[in-house]
Order: C-alpha cells, then structure tokens, then sequence
C-alpha cells in the first residue's frame, strides 16, 4: 500500500511563492503518475498538475500553465508542487494522488490528508 503525505501549505499574499511536498511512503506498482488536484470550498475537485512516470513528461491545468510547476525526486520519493504568482483563486485544499494519470480523480487510487493553500492579504 502506497502512503502519500503532503506539507508545505499556509498563508500567502497574492504574487507569492509557495512550494508543496507530497512524500510517498509503502509499496504499490498499480500507478503510473502522479498528481496534484484542489479543492475550493462549494466546488468540485480539479486536477492542477500531472507528472507521467514513463516518459517525465508534465501537464497543468490552462488555470495554472506558466505559473506551476510539478517535479519528481526519484531519490526522496517526493513529488513537488512549486507554485508562484499565486492569485486569490488558487486557494483551495491541495491534494497529492497517485494512480494512472489523467485529469479523473476517480483514475487515482491513492491519496493524500491534503494541505490547506490561503492567497489573501
């Protein structure tokens, strides 16, 4: 069983920088990449950020493409978020998942508790 626990969430003002961590933890060969997804209050999760195992390649949501960026540590077993020019939009609870990729939660098996992500000032 995969654990996924994420840190790096908290308070910013808009336009700055925050960067998520999602550590993986156990054992699991059912899953093929790994994602960040939010959500706000009164809406649906979405997905933000897509990394593919196989081949590294990357996609963002149009809402955060040029703002975003999701990496991978292969030694630490981390996945990254780093988010800049943040806007007041983007808050929401940031979720890390893991399963076979795409923008369908339902496609990831395994979850993170979530960080909470404030932009106000």
């Amino acid at each position: 069983q995969l654990q996924l626990v994420e840190s790096g969430g908290g308070l910013v003002q808009p336009g700055g920088s925050l960067r998520l961590s999602c550590s993986a933890s156990g054992f699991a060969s059912d899953y093929y990449a790994m994602s960040w997804f939010r959500q706000a209050p009164g809406k649906e999760r979405e997905g933000v950020a897509i990394i593919n195992f196989t081949d590294g390649s990357t996609i963002y949501a149009e809402s955060v493409e040029g703002r975003f960026t999701i990496s991978r540590d292969n030694a630490e077993n981390t996945v990254y978020l780093q988010m800049n020019s943040l806007k007041p939009e983007d808050t929401a609870i940031y979720y890390c998942a893991a399963g076979i990729g795409g923008w369908v939660a339902d496609w990831y098996h395994y979850w993170g508790q979530g960080t909470q992500v404030t932009v106000s000032s």
